[in-house]
């Protein structure tokens, strides 16, 4: 099987993990990216049985309004059970790297008030130690400089990534050469660097499960 094909089992198996889960008053919780999209397209086949969905980004709001799934504002939402989303790179205690599409910070936030939360991936990203993947940082304009200097200060080679900006109006630093042993320690370092919106490392609030599509089946790991 390719890689699409793994995202797409991966992506089939979280809309199925969360079929019980969905009633007429339930708001999902739904991220960005390639294998997030092939979620929203399963999600759309039972669009009746929930309420709607917060999104992590414009992207996943355009393609979840083109199926017909109600998008609903965080600020008016009181409940999220579940959030699926996709990712970067996983250790085996589901600490993660997102923000490869940008969204992190807004990733970061609905899985904060989410009950659950569950990543969808191939095989490919689950690694041993984080940092093979580029760590995104989303700052704030002004502080480019000032933050990738105190990146390099904490062992990392950022490079801008030119011509983006995020849904929020920021930009993105990737942060290189990191071999990242201690992820909620790196992540609250990096998180207090003054000019910093937050980083892409999900180490404090890990998933709680990760759907994982091998050429055999999808496996279930869990934090």
């Amino acid at each position: 099987m390719d890689q699409d094909a793994l995202k797409q089992a991966a992506a089939r198996a979280a809309a199925d993990y969360i079929d019980p889960m969905l009633t007429t008053t339930t708001i999902v919780g739904i991220g960005t990216g390639s294998t997030a999209d092939y979620f929203i397209d399963y999600l759309a086949e039972v669009k009746h049985k929930f309420d709607g969905a917060v999104s992590s980004s414009v992207a996943s709001e355009t393609r979840m309004r083109g199926h017909g799934i109600p998008v609903y504002d965080l600020n008016s939402v009181d409940e999220i059970p579940v959030y699926v989303d996709g990712v970067d790179e996983s250790n085996h205690r589901l600490e993660l790297i997102k923000g490869g599409g940008g969204a992190l910070t807004r990733e970061k936030i609905v899985a904060s008030v989410s009950g659950e939360f569950v990543c969808i991936a191939d095989e490919s990203k689950l690694v041993d130690t984080l940092g093979t993947y580029p760590l995104p940082v989303e700052v704030i304009p002004m502080a480019r400089g000032a933050v990738a200097r105190a990146l390099v200060g904490l062992g990392g080679e950022p490079v801008w990534r030119d011509d983006f900006t995020t849904d929020n109006g920021n930009i993105i630093l990737d942060v290189h050469g990191l071999s990242i042993t201690d992820a909620t320690g790196l992540e609250a370092a990096i998180n207090n660097i003054t000019g910093v919106v937050t980083c892409g490392l999900f180490a404090a609030r890990p998933a709680d499960v990760l759907l994982l599509g091998r050429p055999g089946g999808v496996d279930t790991l869990r934090a």
